[in-house]
């Protein structure tokens, strides 16, 4: 569970349960994430973020005693249970600045595993990404099922600051936004394109407006519809669900604009060469 996500009430109810009536709420006894898993593993992500109070009843569960009481109760519980924690903070210098409690930091430290940043260990990049691949094309019902050798390379020329969580998120716009059975370079966020040098508003991962709309031109209905469907998904960090609810509209809707505005972005122009615009006429001789 992420240990980052509730707040240290709800945190510390969550993990060791909580008695009828313990707070405002309560209504039935729940039984917490250690007692359900008593005899397996539990896994508590962003361990760094838990509070004080709640670090110390983590500690009582590991150390010898191996046993806590409910929120609201008195009766104590004993649970056997391995614990896998990780965090992206560093836990030692919180020690040291008063932040954690070394006890507790040492009870952790028993198998400490450092695990490198994506950009020390891009062999790992093909297959987290296939896996992605997979995943975003069964959830958006689309036949992507590869991605083009220009763009896996800027993948790889990626130094990836947001790690595999970054690579999640690029790998998911890059699904949505591709209209055949391969995501090419272009339908890969900005920063990627631009190997993380395409400054704060590339860094949202979007391409600029195809047609953007300056002060002293007319306003175009069909780039002020694709510039707000692109706010909206930089706003919503490529989520398209959370995009589709900020504009009002179905997920289904939002897809088909995306698919609309690609289309037009691949179609031929239908303006004529301009040899033929510009040639002048011959004169006519007049009788």
């Amino acid at each position: 569970m992420h240990c980052a996500a509730l707040s240290p009430q709800l945190l510390e109810s969550e993990l060791f349960g909580h008695e009828k009536g313990a707070f405002t709420g309560a209504v039935e006894r729940r039984i917490g994430r250690f007692e359900q898993a008593s005899g397996g593993t539990i896994f508590l992500d962003e361990i760094g973020e838990i509070d004080s109070t709640t670090q110390v009843k983590l500690l009582r569960v590991l150390s010898e005693e191996r046993s806590f009481e409910r929120v609201g109760g008195n009766a104590p519980l004993k649970v056997d249970v391995r614990l896998v924690a990780a965090t992206n903070r560093d836990l030692g210098r919180m020690v040291s600045e008063g932040k954690f409690r070394d006890d507790l930091y040492f009870r952790l430290s028993v198998v400490p595993i450092h695990m490198p940043s994506l950009r020390a260990r891009k062999e790992d990049i093909p297959l987290l990404l296939n896996a992605f691949l997979k995943q975003f094309a069964e959830e958006n019902n689309k036949p992507v099922r590869e991605i083009t050798a220009d763009a896996m390379q800027a993948v790889l020329n990626y130094d990836w600051p947001g790690n595999v969580r970054e690579l999640r998120t690029a790998v998911e716009h890059g699904v949505v936004m591709a209209t055949g059975p391969k995501i090419t370079l272009r339908e890969l966020p900005m920063s990627v394109r631009q190997g993380g040098g395409g400054g704060p508003s590339a860094g949202r991962g979007l391409p600029a407006p195809k047609y953007p709309v300056t002060r002293g031109q007319h306003f175009n209905l069909h780039a002020t519809e694709e510039r707000l469907i692109l706010q909206a998904l930089e706003e919503s960090k490529g989520n398209v669900t959370q995009a589709a609810r900020n504009l009002g509209i179905s997920r289904r809707t939002l897809h088909r604009k995306l698919k609309e505005f690609r289309q037009a972005e691949n179609a031929p122009d239908s303006s004529p060469p301009p040899d033929h615009a510009d040639r002048e006429q011959d004169p006519v001789t007049r009788p």
